[in-house]
């Protein structure tokens, strides 16, 4: 596949994930209903594996890579189970903008990709100050929000953990082998985690719940890891989750066209801010580096 087109397939993918985790809890506790899409998840990639006969290796830094990858399906994925509970699904996502921010903190610190210019902190300052907007609507969402605003950010740090961890592992997998690997090691834990805080079997599933447990397992757990991991393997690690800069707008619409989400004037400020510190975080020093090679130019001229 295209970059381009991984890159737009993650983008539907994510822009829709917050909303589908809504749904799919509805009627059941939200433990039943992550580990019920990764028994999907893992039941169609073994599937893929097997009929595809596709290598799935477990030598040393396999597994290093399956224990990367399994720290976001498992650890981050089930703080946003648990956040979602409390703040609308156009809020995680627009939380999860700040992920590129975190990812490439870590990056530099972890993988040496590249120093922190004037541009990249004045961005890293911007996407603190909209983060500090999108808190204070808290109030206005709810007296828990400032629960699932803290559990959402705790996701966030586990995946860029996960995302650089991996990177800096390298092990030259196929996406689909991650993603069955850590699939493997991260079902377990959700069914060991199930059976402790929850347990119980819902009583009945709706129609929508039950199509939203199918959409993430197929397209959430299978096709959006399968694709991210493609994209990761072919760029830089802050590069792969600049996605994020399109989904947090394409979800707060969705929450408020399918899920009648009201969200206020802070949350649609804190996101400008958000993502206005994304683009100078990954661009700013570019155009910077134009703007004075144009000046230049004219006082030559």
């Amino acid at each position: 596949m295209q970059l381009p087109a991984a890159f737009a397939a993650v983008i539907i993918i994510w822009s829709t994930t917050p909303l589908a985790i809504q749904w799919s809890s509805e009627g059941q506790g939200f433990l039943f209903g992550v580990f019920s899409r990764m028994v999907l998840g893992t039941l169609l990639c073994l599937l893929i594996v097997s009929v595809m006969n596709i290598e799935l290796p477990w030598h040393k830094k396999a597994r290093q890579a399956y224990l990367a990858a399994a720290l976001s399906i498992y650890g981050a994925m089930l703080c946003v189970y648990w956040g979602a509970q409390f703040i609308p699904s156009g809020v995680v996502s627009v939380l999860f903008g700040l992920t590129p921010i975190a990812t490439g903190v870590l990056a530099v610190i972890w993988l040496g990709e590249r120093q922190f210019t004037v541009a990249k902190v004045v961005g890293l300052l911007l996407a603190i100050a909209g983060l500090a907007v999108v808190f204070s609507a808290g109030f206005s969402l709810g007296e828990k929000a400032v629960w699932g605003i803290s559990g959402v950010l705790l996701s966030i740090g586990l995946t860029a953990i996960s995302t650089v961890w991996l990177k800096r592992v390298n092990a030259n997998l196929s996406p689909i082998a991650i993603t069955t690997g850590a699939l493997l090691f991260s079902t377990p834990l959700y069914a060991v985690t199930w059976l402790l805080f929850d347990g119980q079997l819902p009583m009945s599933l709706s129609v929508r719940a039950f199509s939203a447990t199918l959409y993430l397992g197929v397209f959430g757990s299978v096709a959006g890891f399968m694709l991210f991991f493609y994209l990761l393997k072919n760029m830089a690690a802050s590069r792969a989750t600049l996605l994020t800069l399109i989904t947090p707008v394409l979800a707060l619409l969705l929450g408020h066209a399918l899920n009648n989400e009201r969200v206020g004037i802070e949350v649609w400020l804190g996101t400008g801010m958000i993502l206005a510190g994304l683009m100078s975080h990954e661009w700013g020093e570019a155009l910077h580096r134009k703007i004075t090679q144009r000046s230049k130019a004219s006082d030559e001229a």
